[in-house]
């Protein structure tokens, strides 16, 4: 037996029986993948698939943050069929966990320290601009509003509310006419700062304290507000699969059915787009439906890959980086703001990594890349020592 068989087999022999080990595969690659793209060696320099859409639109990037919902969801609903314990002790759980996430990701947008200029007030350029919204902060809003919906209703009460959300998101940004300082009146736009989502934002955050700061006519958040209904639905789409899952049947048909399902919600999408637009910062509810067919293909890839077909040495470090998602994320964050603090030069450590040793070896756009890749090496040595001690960190 080879080294990577016995590394990969000892991976997978300390996972307890009872695991999914497609959802866990299919949460370390989307961590993986969140990583990879948020740690370019220079931002000029990123190939298209690993960019953002500019505005309306998608590519393989964009399927990132939402997939991580879906599997939110599919998750909840593995973990309360688990732990069966009444819905006051469950919302207590929740409420707790919920708040935590919210926590880490303002204590990320918190770690930041400009060390090359002497005049930086952390004060007043950190804490007093701070960025509400964030990732770790609308996985704990989805998260939290999203279970006290699965406590209360059945199935088909699910199904309804996602529905219900995604159509009081689109009575919003249809239906209610908002203005501007200059007293122009708006309605019904879907434009870079300019929809009832960007009104929203600026008027109950205030522009100081979003991504989009100099957007206009406002400023706004891609994890903002009125978006987040939508995404409740991502995540109730993720609990309806793993019920479905959980109903009795060949899995072999259940892969087939997910397989077709995820081809046509991603079609409709498709179609869909030409009357109402594809848009990750607006979440609007086609990209809801195409980022829940993606999410259907690549689970029911992995469960055929697993469960199906046997192969499961390839899935190894993909289930350490999902065993800690949440580590992974907040420790590479917190990695790559050091980096992009430390001061070497005229530059900083992060830039100057680049500069000297990817860029001259590789290239531009090659050594962005390769920058990127060994970030990741160096974070799967770290979490793989986490992994083998069994320090899984439980948000």
């Amino acid at each position: 037996m080879g080294l990577w068989q016995r590394h990969a087999d000892g991976i997978l022999q300390q996972l307890p029986a009872d695991r999914l080990l497609a959802l866990d595969v299919f949460r370390g690659l989307t961590i993986t993948a969140m990583i990879l793209v948020n740690n370019p060696g220079s931002w000029a320099y990123i190939y298209g698939p690993l960019r953002h859409a500019d505005w309306h639109g998608w590519t393989p990037t964009d399927l990132i943050f939402p997939f991580f919902i879906f599997i939110v969801g599919v998750s909840m609903q593995l973990s309360l069929c688990k732990h069966q314990r009444s819905p006051g002790v469950q919302l207590q759980a929740g409420a707790l966990r919920s708040l935590k996430l919210i926590g880490l990701g303002l204590l990320l947008a918190l770690s930041y320290y400009n060390l090359r200029d002497a005049n930086f007030d952390w004060v007043a350029q950190r804490l007093l601009a701070l960025r509400y919204p964030g990732v770790l902060q609308r996985i704990g809003l989805v998260y939290f509003c999203c279970l006290l919906l699965v406590l209360w209703l059945p199935w088909r009460g699910r199904l309804l509310a996602a529905l219900a959300l995604c159509g009081l998101y689109l009575l919003g940004m249809y239906g209610i006419s908002y203005q501007d300082d200059a007293g122009n009146s708006y309605r019904g736009l879907l434009e870079h700062g300019n929809s009832f989502a960007a009104w929203l934002d600026h008027s109950l955050l205030g522009p100081n304290h979003v991504y989009y700061r100099s957007a206009s006519p406002f400023a706004f958040d891609p994890e903002g507000l009125w978006s987040t209904l939508p995404a409740i639905s991502s995540c109730l789409a993720g609990v309806l699969t793993a019920q479905w899952l959980q109903q009795p049947g060949a899995l072999s048909g259940k892969i087939k059915a997910m397989l077709l399902a995820g081809l046509a919600a991603v079609l409709l999408a498709e179609l869909w787009h030409g009357w109402l637009p594809v848009n990750k910062p607006l979440w609007t509810p086609s990209y809801v439906l195409l980022s829940t067919g993606y999410a259907w293909l690549v689970l029911a890839t992995c469960l055929w890959l697993c469960d199906v077909k046997g192969y499961r040495r390839w899935t190894a470090p993909f289930v350490v980086f999902g065993a800690n998602a949440i580590l992974f994320f907040v420790s590479a964050g917190l990695a790559a703001r050091l980096l992009s603090m430390i001061p070497v030069g005229d530059t900083v450590l992060q830039a100057w990594l680049y500069r000297h040793w990817f860029q001259p070896l590789f290239g531009n756009y090659n050594g962005s890349l390769a920058f990127a890749l060994c970030f990741l090496a160096l974070a799967y040595l770290a979490m793989y020592g986490c992994y083998r001690k069994g320090w899984i960190w439980k948000v």
